[in-house]
């Protein structure tokens, strides 16, 4: 079946599984596949964020389960505090998973990471369908969820045209100038393969 996903200004994209079918005006992509499902997203669309920090946020960091909240607090540990924890492959597993989805409801869609040496975290990356991106070395800047607080060039995927992976993400901001000052917990749509893997309620 193909959706069409379109945001505020017009500009929409044709879904066909794990593929893009196609990237134009609304109007146009109606007009060629008038039997698509059409989802209509406030804010824009965008090829999605790249996560410079995946092994700082993945492997150098804890993310609590809500209902660790009262004794470990909500915000990821890391430092000495994660060395007390000392978790086993089980919850540095479901940490990873938190994690991940916590950067799914940033926009991003792909993770910068040095080989990530936890098989726990590697199986949590490959099933969220991220992208892993080598990197030569730590680069710099605060690890952040908000590759918008990092202290670094905010990096975006490559941009989504026909034949490419349906791999983007929807920003409630009216243009991109707003969604560099507002972040990216703005937020409100992110697909991967095809698939709505996190949608704010």
């Amino acid at each position: 079946m193909l959706t069409i996903h379109a945001d505020s200004r017009g500009r929409a994209l044709a879904v066909r599984g794990a593929w893009i079918a196609g990237s134009a005006p609304l109007e146009d992509l109606v007009a060629a596949h008038p039997a698509a499902r059409v989802r209509r997203w406030p804010g824009i669309l965008t090829p999605g964020l790249v996560n410079a920090h995946g092994t700082e946020l993945l492997e150098g960091a804890y993310h609590p389960d809500p209902r660790e909240a009262g004794e470990l607090g909500a915000e990821p540990l890391t430092g000495p505090a994660l060395a007390a924890l000392a978790p086993d492959d089980a919850r540095w597993g479901a940490s990873a998973r938190r994690g991940v989805q916590r950067m799914l409801a940033h926009g991003t869609v792909a993770v910068a990471c040095e080989e990530l040496r936890r098989r726990a975290v590697r199986d949590a990356v490959a099933r969220s369908g991220l992208t892993v991106v080598g990197r030569p070395g730590a680069p710099g800047g605060v690890p952040s969820l908000d590759p918008y607080a990092c202290g670094l060039p905010v990096q975006f995927a490559p941009p989504r045209e026909q034949g490419s992976a349906a791999r983007f993400a929807v920003f409630d901001v009216p243009d991109e100038t707003a969604l560099a000052e507002q972040g990216a917990a703005t937020c409100v749509a992110t697909v991967i393969e095809g698939r709505l893997v996190y949608r704010r309620r």
